[in-house]
């Protein structure tokens, strides 16, 4: 294995997983159970391996809808519905996680996990012969990851909090459908191969970035306001 490949591939998600986990900065999650999140993110990849496969034997489309269905439902379904699933069943129901920057923090690293296997797949294996590779998946593909994981979280914790049991099923809902869609988009405009549509892309990641970017500021301050209120 190349070294320097590898850590051409880990270091994006090393720099992500201590800035999410730096923002944290008012009642941090235990260190074992992050990193059982990470692990089971990264493990993720096996059953999405699989499933993927089936699903693409069942891929009858051509042209524009072949993109869509490999995009939407090979990829981003497959994906997020195991990654989510390692939230759900690790820290979701714990004590620790009580408050709402938790489900995003534990959803980064879910998704980072993930990211991190996929990208070493990629950059040291697959196309180690493309030198570009690395930068593009560390600018564009592992953060998409980090934000997939920061929507998918914000409805968790949304579902986690709300007393409203209507509520909690809608937001539960969501936070598999949102992340699934915008994965889906992130993926589609780079499979469809049409001039026009990719020209989007860079537009696209721009706005997901900042439409989540503003979910973590508002739970970033519902934290500390939460803290300052325990020290009154």
């Amino acid at each position: 294995m190349n070294l320097r490949l590898f850590i051409i591939a880990v270091t994006p998600v090393i720099v992500l997983l201590l800035a999410i986990y730096l923002t944290d900065k008012s009642d941090r999650e235990p260190t074992k159970l992050l990193l059982l999140t990470f692990l089971f993110g990264a493990l993720a990849v096996i059953p999405c391996i699989i499933v993927e496969e089936i699903l693409i034997k069942f891929n009858i489309f051509s042209g524009v809808l072949q993109a869509a269905y490999n995009a939407f439902i090979v990829a981003a379904f497959t994906e997020e519905y195991f990654k989510r699933l390692v939230i759900v069943k690790l820290p979701y129901r714990t004590r620790y996680f009580n408050e709402k920057l938790d489900g995003i923090v534990y959803g980064v690293f879910a998704h980072l996990g993930f990211a991190m296997v996929e990208n070493i797949i990629y950059v040291v294996f697959t196309y180690s012969n493309n030198p570009f590779i690395g930068l593009y998946r560390g600018i564009f593909s592992v953060p998409a990851h980090g934000v997939f994981g920061i929507t998918m979280g914000y409805y968790l914790s949304l579902a986690r909090f709300d007393t409203d049991k209507k509520k909690k099923a809608l937001y539960m809902r969501r936070s598999l459908i949102m992340p699934i869609l915008f994965h889906g988009i992130f993926d589609f405009l780079l499979m469809v191969n049409i001039p026009e549509l990719t020209l989007l892309f860079v537009p696209y990641v721009a706005f997901i970035w900042w439409v989540n970017g503003r979910k973590l500021s508002r739970f970033v301050y519902d934290s500390g306001s939460r803290f300052i209120r325990k020290r009154e």
